[in-house]
């Protein structure tokens, strides 16, 4: 009994001493990136925002998130917004939602009355009709002038149409032009500088609120192409047109393309609320979910289809993408964990990928867990590339070995060389946080309301790189040898 109880002692502490030792041990993954060529190419201003215009009292399962956030009452003069924008250099910012259908323009003849919005039944998303005046428009040029954001603007696309019949959200008739003719108008004469003008928000396929027939649609951008044209004569200069705006619909949006006909719409623009409601109890669940992540990819393979077969010389946008719909999970999307699917959501690691990754997207793969999200493209200050690892996995730590595809890289450069890595992880390891830790350190606002100093950690790069559970990190491969960057 004594040796039994010796031999069942020692196989307890064996197995303990193993389950420690797996504790500490790290998956190993080879990651792959093939840099002779590029697979795609990405904008410049590939980091975007919109501005919308819901009012303080815009409010969603016993929230009302928005307060001073919307165009209409956003402090212009606040610094931390302004040093956020010019920190990208440049931003592209959409002012553009749910609301912009029910704005009229107060110049010109058209506007007798300059509303405001107010809480309606009858309206659409429960609003009445607002106004934009031109005081608060000079000073929102005047914003994007002084921050350096490009702007796209999106226009009132219901003026002049009528319901169908009552109870059905259909719009029939033709747009009237004649109020945005007049901003434009207005807006080129002050020498304001528009990169985009959209027509309509969420208007196509079945709608949200209201919906437009795909001809009638491309018969109307026809007309404001026109517009813009005879108001900025000057190609250089000129505006591009975009839309529809909404979520993609492939019979509606190949009809689009076909009536708008070549060289009207300079870029197909479509939403992403792929997580669905805000108030979804599974929201959480769905976001750390690479399966569920992975669906969206198709709707990216249908447009490019419809683009390459309809409409060749436009481009394909997401023009609005939030994750969840009704401003967002209360708990979720302000959070660290909305990274994971929107890498874009917290302000840092979208400023990473405007600073690190360039327009040249490489193909990146592993034979790992889909927990590890992988991306590259040619670094965009330097030689070599950039790649992002995404560690969705709330246990397993990933060792990742980088090699190209004839693994010349370990071989020639590996061993002598340094990289840049960027770690983020949530305060506390909490992935409900809003506490952004940049390789240990939380990253703050300075004292004078600057974006804080991110600087990398140097690390051999024979080593491999090490993903925590539930992180984020960047890496800048100097001595990465890809002729795609060349």
């Amino acid at each position: 009994m004594k040796l039994l109880y010796e031999m069942e002692s020692n196989v307890v502490i064996i197995c303990c001493v193993a389950t420690l030792f797996c504790l500490c041990c790290a998956e190993e993954v080879k990651l792959t990136v093939r840099g002779a060529t590029s697979i795609a190419k990405t904008d410049e201003d590939f980091i975007c925002a919109t501005l919308d215009w819901w009012p303080e009292t815009k409010c969603n399962y016993n929230q009302c998130p928005w307060g001073k956030a919307g165009i209409l009452n956003l402090d212009l003069e606040n610094k931390v917004l302004a040093n956020a924008i010019k920190a990208f250099s440049p931003l592209r910012i959409r002012i553009g939602g749910s609301l912009q259908d029910q704005v009229v323009y107060d110049v010109g003849t058209l506007v007798p009355k300059c509303p405001h919005f107010k809480r309606s039944d009858g309206g659409l998303f429960g609003f009445s009709k607002g106004c934009l005046q031109m005081e608060r428009w000079d000073l929102i040029n005047k914003f994007f002038d002084e921050t350096g954001a490009k702007m796209t603007f999106g226009l009132n696309a219901l003026i002049g149409r009528k319901k169908a019949r009552a109870g059905d959200s259909l719009m029939v008739g033709k747009w009237d032009p004649k109020n945005a003719y007049d901003l434009i108008k207005y807006t080129a004469s002050k020498g304001y500088k528009i990169d985009s003008y959209e027509l309509g928000n969420e208007l196509c396929g079945s709608g949200v609120s209201a919906r437009i027939e795909a001809e009638q649609y491309g018969k109307d951008i026809i007309v404001l192409k026109k517009l813009v044209q005879e108001l900025h004569p000057d190609p250089a200069t000129r505006p591009k047109v975009l839309g529809p705006a909404g979520f993609y619909d492939k019979q509606w949006f190949d009809t689009f393309l076909e009536t708008s006909g070549p060289n009207v719409v300079d870029g197909l623009t479509h939403h992403i609320y792929n997580l669905g409601a805000g108030v979804d109890p599974a929201l959480i669940n769905k976001v750390q979910d690479p399966n569920f992540l992975d669906q969206i990819s198709q709707t990216y393979s249908d447009i490019s289809s419809s683009i390459k077969l309809h409409g060749p010389w436009s481009g394909a946008w997401v023009g609005e993408a939030g994750g969840a719909y009704n401003s967002g999970g209360k708990y979720v999307s302000h959070s660290f964990v909305d990274g994971f699917c929107w890498l874009f959501a917290p302000f840092c690691s979208a400023l990473l990928w405007h600073r690190l990754m360039g327009t040249n997207v490489l193909s990146a793969s592993h034979i790992g867990s889909p927990y590890l999200r992988a991306y590259s493209h040619c670094s965009k200050q330097t030689k070599g590339i950039s790649v992002l690892l995404i560690n969705m996995s709330n246990s397993t730590t990933f060792d990742v070995l980088v090699e190209d595809d004839t693994k010349s890289y370990n071989q020639e450069y590996s061993s002598a060389n340094q990289r840049e890595e960027y770690h983020l992880k949530p305060k506390d390891g909490n992935i409900l946080s809003d506490v952004l830790l940049l390789n240990g350190v939380p990253l703050k606002l300075t004292a004078t309301f600057d974006i804080p100093v991110m600087n990398p950690q140097l690390v051999s790069a024979a080593l491999p790189i090490k993903i925590d559970p539930d992180s984020i990190v960047f890496a800048v491969l100097k001595g990465f040898k890809a002729p795609a960057c060349a």
